[in-house]
């Protein structure tokens, strides 16, 4: 009971703290590390799960700290980039740089798919950021443990061109793969793991000998290190020291959202924008198109993205709130327009019958009122989780045992998408 309601509080703090203090560049969108030199530390240390338990991890890091996931480097086409691993584990380990150009290695000892570190020693890794794109990086020393215990992170190249900009649109500050097809005003990261706290239980132990891979069940599921609710709560939050990330998409109608998905374990995980579709516009890295130049001309609507085991996905989330026939900011017919609101449905009501205060039930996030940006009257100690009165929609793992942490409900891979009303500042990526 105590757990929970910490998880609660957090879940507000966070929330707000966002709400109220956020700013940062505009191309800060995702948390990371930039620049072209990186020194990592793989140690070991402890991560929290919703549930209440501690669990050991191992975890790339930087100023000899751990972290789960390891930190997400955001990289420019083009760069050389130098990755020196420190190895402060007991075994062997390494890393390996999917979908990278010329990586080289010096130091350490030659592994199966990488040089690698033996406990104490240090093996640095060179590649070129050649192609934009999503990407992930993970050890490959015995990666059916490792990548499991969380030796895993992203890496985010963003190409030299910078978009121009699109009447009737929100500025954008980036395209993702330097076409004009992938361009974003927001994005945000889905960094998917799981593990099965057995094996930790028999690692933190020191019982190497008795760890079988081959009967891995997982009972915890993670976005970006963590389960829900934390994934709500602000990111480097000092009570979760080892998982930094959080995952909280805020967006504004009609803004682009760039979700990076990446399947950064061993299970399949169906990643789902409740309630709405989402375009896959790149697999792997690459844009879905038929030839070079040609766009994201083969780009998807979903409803779910099966994201595969070492597989990234890039996708868009784009809310309108236009074609409903009702106005969704309760304007009177003779209000002035927001920006980018649909004039065909501008000052019509919202075609039901509200029922009284008295008579509801309200949740969580409801504001009191249907309409964006508007707070209503709700029944007495409801409400406090909307201050902005926002629409949210849960974006999470459609297999339902992946919304548990350790089977207790609700945890595990789940978040929220958030749209607000223009009049609220979004930090980072507000135009």
């Amino acid at each position: 009971m105590i757990r929970t309601a910490k998880k609660q509080m957090l879940m507000i703090l966070g929330f707000l703290m966002m709400v109220m203090f956020c700013s940062a560049p505009a191309w800060a969108t995702i948390d990371g590390l930039t620049g072209t030199v990186f020194n990592f530390t793989a140690k070991s240390g402890y991560v929290l799960a919703s549930e209440g338990s501690s669990i050991l991890m191992w975890g790339y890091g930087v100023n000899g700290n751990m972290q789960y996931p390891g930190p997400t480097l955001i990289l420019n086409e083009g760069d050389l980039i130098t990755v020196t691993v420190t190895n402060q584990l007991s075994v062997p380990t390494s890393i390996v740089f999917p979908g990278q150009a010329n990586v080289t290695a010096s130091g350490g000892i030659p592994g199966l798919l990488a040089r690698e570190a033996l406990p104490g020693a240090t093996v640095t890794y060179y590649f070129t950021a050649s192609n934009p794109g999503t990407y992930t990086y993970y050890s490959g020393t015995h990666p059916d443990l490792q990548v499991m215990m969380g030796l895993v992170g992203a890496i985010i190249v963003r190409p030299v061109a910078l978009p121009a900009p699109v009447p009737n649109e929100p500025t954008a500050i980036g395209r993702a793969y330097g076409h004009d097809d992938s361009r974003f005003n927001r994005e945000t990261l889905f960094l998917l793991t799981e593990i099965d706290p057995r094996i930790n239980r028999l690692v933190e132990q020191g019982r190497m000998d008795d760890v079988d891979t081959t009967t891995f069940k997982a009972a915890h599921w993670f976005i970006n290190g963590r389960d829900a609710p934390d994934t709500l709560a602000a990111a480097f939050e000092p009570t979760l020291p080892n998982q930094p990330y959080n995952s909280l998409p805020r967006m504004h109608p009609k803004e682009r959202m760039l979700l990076r998905m990446i399947g950064g374990g061993r299970d399949y995980h169906p990643f789902h924008c409740h309630g709405n579709q989402h375009n896959q516009i790149a697999k792997d890295a690459r844009l879905m198109q038929t030839a070079p130049g040609m766009g994201a001309d083969m780009q998807e609507s979903v409803f779910t993205s099966a994201v595969g085991p070492g597989q990234t996905i890039d996708a868009f989330f784009l809310w309108t709130g236009q074609g409903l026939g009702w106005d969704v900011y309760g304007h009177a017919p003779g209000d002035p327009l927001e920006p980018y609101e649909d004039p065909a449905s501008h000052g019509v009501p919202v075609p039901v019958f509200m029922p009284s205060v008295e008579t509801i039930l309200a949740g969580q996030f409801f504001s009191g009122s249907p309409y964006l940006g508007t707070a209503g009257q709700l029944p007495p100690g409801e409400g406090g989780f909307n201050p902005t009165s926002a629409f949210f929609y849960m974006w999470h793992s459609h297999a339902e045992r992946e919304l548990t942490s350790n089977n207790i409900f609700p945890g595990g891979m789940l978040t929220f998408g958030i749209v607000e009303k223009w009049d609220v500042i979004i930090e980072p990526g507000n135009p």
